[in-house]
């Protein structure tokens, strides 16, 4: 599979990555697909230790035995859970991060981890402390290089001028292109990898559309104007592309995008997912088109 740079770092990462946020709890289910994953080219496979409160994690941990050097490792931090376990509050501290670091650590079953990012953020963070603490854990040699997963265009801004992140996880799809004039052309300038994930846009941009598609819509789409959307896309995966794929090629046709993370609930889906890899990229008129049919989408209340 086609490997992209993360930015200025030395990781270069699988174009198509694997999102395990929806592995779920089955472990022996979930290690087969990533499994399946590495099988198919994925090297990039993202976590936060804030899924099913760290199983995600110690089942990646179980996974990954006797394959860690052959993947390109993130999780993430940032996000606390209570004592019950029915909510969590948003903790960017030093303290915390140094801490949540150690126990991801021990859940993954590694003595590094390859990307850390943090899991959120609001301009009214201590964001100079927040960078130490990556810095801090870097030079300890725990993490290689650090990013932010944000959609807060104030936020990204901060750490794009304060730090030295390699990457900024975001939503980017078809249905969600809000990043494309505020952000991503920023990033692309200082050299820093966009993680996209939602690239499928919770199955609604996959063949499985129909059943997917919320009444409520999505963002500022309708149900009705999602349906008329897929309607018009399907004259390009009539040709070419499958939706999954073309729904996929969208967003790494961005130069600032290094790697799509969709996520798989089973090997079927895994599968669908990275045939992207043996799919065309989209042509600039493809793109073009696909820009003219859908939504320029602006951030409103996520500043």
């Amino acid at each position: 599979m086609k490997k992209n740079r993360l930015g200025n770092s030395e990781l270069f990462v699988s174009e198509i990555g694997l999102g395990s946020m929806s592995l779920g709890d089955e472990k022996y289910k979930a290690i087969r697909i990533v499994h399946e994953a590495i099988d198919q080219g994925v090297n990039f496979i993202d976590t936060a230790d804030l899924y099913d409160f760290g199983e995600n994690e110690q089942i990646l941990g179980e996974a990954l035995k006797g394959k860690r050097e052959e993947i390109i490792l993130a999780t993430k931090a940032g996000n606390s859970w209570n004592e019950n376990k029915d909510s969590w509050h948003w903790d960017p501290s030093k303290k915390h991060i140094k801490s949540a670091v150690k126990d991801s650590l021990q859940r993954l079953k590694t003595d590094y981890i390859d990307l850390y990012q943090l899991h959120g953020g609001t301009i009214d963070d201590p964001i100079d402390e927040t960078i130490e603490a990556f810095e801090e854990l870097k030079s300890e040699g725990l993490i290689r290089y650090y990013g932010i997963s944000s959609i807060r265009p104030n936020v990204i801004r901060e750490y794009v001028k304060r730090s030295n992140i390699s990457s900024v996880m975001m939503q980017y799809s078809i249905l969600d292109r809000r990043p494309e004039e505020e952000i991503l052309p920023l990033l692309e300038k200082k050299d820093i990898s966009v993680i996209a994930r939602g690239p499928l846009a919770k199955g609604m941009l996959t063949e499985r559309a129909e059943e997917k598609i919320k009444d409520n819509g999505f963002l500022d789409y309708s149900k009705e104007e999602i349906l008329q959307l897929n309607n018009k896309l399907s004259e390009l995966t009539s040709k070419e592309f499958s939706k999954t794929q073309l729904a996929l090629r969208y967003p790494l046709s961005n130069p600032a995008v290094a790697t799509v993370i969709p996520g798989a609930s089973s090997v079927e889906q895994l599968l669908d997912n990275v045939s992207a890899q043996n799919s065309p990229s989209l042509s600039d008129k493809q793109v073009s088109y696909i820009k003219e049919i859908s939504k320029v989408n602006k951030y409103d209340k996520h500043r």
